[in-house]
């Protein structure tokens, strides 16, 4: 397992568009499990197809891919408005390649072979640009999230949780006193091959009930019967 690395993130979604098997298994493993949700492309059509019809934190791009090679995609996404950070993947290293992959739209460039630890990094680096950078702790209540360690605690008594965990009591405490529905939870914190069928979101939410409530004299998770969920301090009528 990739050990975890201190990264402010909030519950990113990122398109992944590698053709090679072993990388893009490699690549969406480390991410996973690093809490991020990922969606994987197989070539460059999926690729401008997913990027249209989701919304993504980050795209990391290959650039040599079946259809349409990474330089086609990147045009395409910018020309039809899509203005997430784009990071390029390459095994070629030449001046003229980089600068190629620059002006057609993507924010960065990364090199083949490279470190996960870069890649992660490189991450941090372009999902910081888009949006104000989030405070390092954040407090609802009694409840205290360190955004950059995912150390939790309530009334200062530590909390341990998954990844999975974590990233979506973020994603809730993020989104404080509003309702969020399953919908939109799993578009940010799971991926494409989630089944909306699935109860693995209410699943989540009791788990993270019982440990978020256990010894706390109140509830922070509520439930809106129809509509989903919202985390707040204050107590909803009729509450499950």
């Amino acid at each position: 397992m990739i050990p975890a690395i201190p990264h402010n993130k909030n519950s990113v979604r990122i398109l992944l568009v590698e053709d090679e098997s072993r990388v893009a298994a490699f690549i969406a493993k480390g991410l996973r499990e690093q809490a991020y949700a990922v969606d994987l492309a197989r070539d460059g059509e999926q690729a401008v197809y997913l990027g249209a019809v989701n919304e993504y934190d980050l795209v990391i791009l290959d650039v040599m891919l079946p259809v349409k090679d990474g330089h086609a995609v990147c045009r395409e996404l910018r020309a039809a408005g899509f203005r997430a950070p784009i990071l390029m993947l390459t095994a070629r290293d030449a001046v003229d390649d980089r600068v190629a992959g620059l002006d057609s739209g993507a924010d960065d460039y990364l090199i083949k072979p490279f470190d996960f630890k870069e890649l992660l990094a490189r991450m941090r680096a372009l999902l910081r640009r888009p949006s104000e950078v989030r405070p390092a702790s954040i407090r609802v209540d009694d409840l205290t999230l360190d955004t950059a360690s995912h150390a939790v605690a309530r009334g200062g008594k530590p909390i341990a949780l998954t990844a999975k965990e974590y990233a979506l009591l973020e994603f809730l405490v993020l989104h404080q006193g509003c309702v969020v529905g399953r919908e939109r939870i799993a578009q940010h914190v799971w991926n494409e091959s989630f089944d909306a069928f699935s109860n693995i979101i209410d699943v989540y939410v009791k788990r993270l009930r019982a440990k978020l409530d256990a010894g706390a004299g109140r509830r922070l998770i509520h439930t809106r019967r129809g509509e989903g969920y919202i985390l707040s301090a204050e107590p909803e009528p009729g509450d499950e």
